[in-house]
């Protein structure tokens, strides 16, 4: 019954609505709501998604010396972040990740979030090609080219591990 329910929410997805952003639905492996396909910080920061990204948002103090470094670069790094609302890594890390853009004064349109189910899978987005194992994954590119990857949890700090890849392409 809840595989049925969610082939037809997808059908109704394609054939009524399009592509659309912040798609919810049902994820019969956990019996929770779970956003897939493309998403946005407006998605994350309303319903059951606001309750871990708001406050993690607002919680979050990056480096102020990481910040300093990354703000006259970040504009020429592009990002695909692939995420699951029902991840733990991923209900810490993105707020964070989110939060340093803020302080970065980056655009958070200019991000590609896609959410996925418990089995990675987008439905409605294609992302074999971004070979994703593990949520979330923020990839960086410059110039169309993926010049790395963070993958569930920093080594370090989310801002000081996007310095260590965008700093290395200078």
């Amino acid at each position: 019954m809840k595989k049925w329910f969610l082939v037809l929410l997808i059908a109704i997805g394609i054939q009524g609505f399009g592509q659309t952003v912040n798609k919810v639905i049902l994820d019969p492996a956990i019996n929770k709501e779970v956003m897939i396909g493309y998403c946005n910080k407006s998605g994350l920061e309303k319903g059951v998604f606001a309750d871990y990204f708001n406050p993690g948002f607002e919680k979050y103090k990056p480096s102020k010396k990481y910040i300093d470094r990354l703000k006259p670069i970040a504009d020429k790094i592009e990002f695909t972040v692939v995420m699951g609302t029902w991840c733990g890594d991923s209900q810490l890390q993105v707020p964070r990740f989110y939060k340093i853009l803020s302080e970065l004064g980056y655009s958070d349109k200019r991000v590609k979030l896609i959410g996925v189910d418990r089995s990675k899978a987008a439905i409605l987005v294609d992302i074999k090609d971004l070979n994703i194992e593990r949520v979330p994954t923020f990839i960086l590119y410059k110039n169309g080219i993926e010049i790395g990857r963070i993958i569930e949890t920093p080594t370090k700090s989310m801002e000081k591990n996007l310095w260590k890849i965008i700093s290395t392409t200078l």
